[in-house]
């Protein structure tokens, strides 16, 4: 996927905010939090933990610069020698409803509707 169809599909997902911040990095946020960032080389995501177990050591893929040195479990797909544009956008859709689950239930009910 190209970041402008990246971005596209994390505009589609519902009650996200989307900022320019980092350099030129296109972050998006779901109640505040941010569940990926696009840049120019590739995406950002939060992950489960059997994923980035999985996915950590793959090619085109790997832990997240500064955000998994941090132990948090986010990837960073690496463009065209990562995950097809299915998997990628199922794993954004996961990193989405993992951190909407964060949320409190008082925030989930305001975005929900």
């Amino acid at each position: 996927m190209t970041r402008a169809e990246i971005n596209a599909f994390c505009a589609s997902l519902r009650a996200v905010t989307h900022v320019v911040q980092w350099g030129g990095a296109d972050v998006w946020k779901v109640g505040g939090k941010v569940f990926a960032i696009t840049w120019d080389d590739g995406v950002t995501f939060k992950a489960s933990d059997m994923a980035y177990e999985i996915l950590k050591d793959g090619p085109g893929i790997g832990p997240a610069p500064y955000m998994a040195s941090r132990g948090l479990k986010w990837l960073k797909n690496y463009g065209a020698d990562g995950l097809s544009d299915e998997a990628l956008r199922a794993h954004l859709l996961a990193s989405y409803d993992m951190v909407f689950a964060g949320l409190s239930k008082k925030a989930q009910a305001a975005l929900a509707g």
